[in-house]
């Protein structure tokens, strides 16, 4: 299965942006799909998850309340919504997805088997 990450781009600040990631199979099953991102010299963080089963969500401190993850059902994947963006959120933006995702390690990296090959996200000042 592979995961296919899109929408990513270049935004003033205060702007908005609508990333989108679709499984490349319709049948594929997962637990919970999240979205993490990475800025040139740090690591990869967390940013959104979202459980498949009860549609619960979970959002890093420095996004919640500006960003909201859904589910697509259509495509087996999930969307990021990103308004207020601020030249701290430029990074590379990567969608990823697990089983059997137990909600102490939802915003673990290494939970998920199943990435995508990211998509750039560059805010202006």
């Amino acid at each position: 299965v592979q995961l296919q990450a899109s929408g990513g781009g270049l935004v003033q600040a205060g702007g908005s942006l609508r990333l989108s990631c679709a499984a490349s199979s319709r049948t594929f099953r997962t637990s919970a799909m999240a979205w993490f991102r990475q800025a040139p010299g740090k690591e990869r963080e967390f940013v959104a998850a979202i459980r498949w089963s009860g549609g619960s969500t979970s959002y890093a401190d420095s996004v919640k309340g500006r960003f909201t993850i859904s589910r697509d059902n259509a495509k087996n994947g999930a969307h990021l919504q990103m308004n207020s963006l601020k030249p701290e959120d430029t990074a590379v933006y990567y969608c990823a997805a697990g089983g059997n995702i137990i909600q102490s390690t939802i915003r673990v990296p290494s939970s998920y088997g199943y990435w995508g090959q990211g998509t750039q996200v560059t805010v202006s000042s």
